[in-house]
């Protein structure tokens, strides 16, 4: 069962060299909106497994890659393609607006 990776500022790039489509939270632990959406990004992990690379980074512990990527508040959601941001969700967010950001980027299905 695939399930969101824990990635932190030092691993990040690799992160993203390594797969071609990676759906990253932005969160922190005392915020209320991103555990709602947690359970969300875990059936993501499960449902595109092999297709998507869902990861998790901790704001208050990883605060370059925040910065650098212009994260204001949180939960914010940016998928990259190709090691580039092609989608940002902020806020909460129901399951269905997740999906319709991946569906725009993966391959059709064979």
């Amino acid at each position: 069962m695939a399930k969101p990776v824990e990635v932190t500022d030092a691993e990040f790039d690799q992160l993203l060299a390594q797969n071609p489509l990676v759906l990253v939270d932005f969160w922190a632990e005392w915020c209320a909106p991103c555990r709602m959406i947690a359970p969300i990004l875990e059936e993501l992990a499960q449902e595109y497994e092999g297709r998507v690379v869902v990861a998790k980074l901790d704001v208050d512990e990883n605060p370059k890659t925040a910065m650098r990527y212009r994260v204001m508040s949180i939960p914010t959601v940016i998928l990259f393609k190709g090691g580039q941001p092609v989608e940002v969700l902020v806020g909460a967010q129901p399951k269905r607006n997740f999906e319709a950001k991946l569906q725009k980027h993966l391959p059709p299905s064979a």
